[in-house]
């Protein structure tokens, strides 16, 4: 696993598998947000089958399905939900880069976007080319 971390409670990750559950829930990890739709993956990887896992090792489960390209308000919107539970957190996609997209959405606003853009970039993950988005989700409603 290359587990990345984001905040102190917020860690992103390439597609983990079932069997690493119970590894991450005795690292702390208490969420895992699973942003890969179902058909990306096998059915060895898909949402109910990661949720069975996460369930069995105590760690709370969302499903945030991300297909690139279609980002939508309901969207960031589950994300930030999922971002609110308790606990150290895991988000996992095909690289990790649309699960860091989808945190820093669901935190314009509340963080600077170059603070956001920058902790994204010290992850790997380069966000420059949303910052018009991020920028216009930040921006308060006239």
């Amino acid at each position: 696993m290359d587990l990345r971390q984001l905040t102190p409670d917020l860690a992103v990750s390439a597609q983990i598998q079932p069997e690493d559950l119970p590894a991450l829930a005795e690292a702390g990890f208490r969420v895992l947000i699973n942003n890969r739709p179902d058909d990306e993956v096998g059915p060895g990887e898909d949402d109910e089958t990661m949720r069975q896992a996460a369930e069995a090792a105590g760690i709370r489960y969302f499903f945030n399905p991300f297909t690139p390209g279609r980002i939508t308000p309901d969207l960031i919107s589950a994300q930030a939900e999922a971002l609110s539970a308790p606990g150290p957190k895991l988000a996992y996609c095909r690289s990790g880069n649309r699960s860091t997209v989808l945190w820093a959405l669901a935190q314009a606003g509340q963080e600077p976007v170059a603070d956001l853009i920058e902790t994204a970039a010290r992850a790997g993950y380069d966000l420059s080319g949303m910052r018009p988005l991020i920028e216009s989700l930040a921006a308060p409603e006239r």
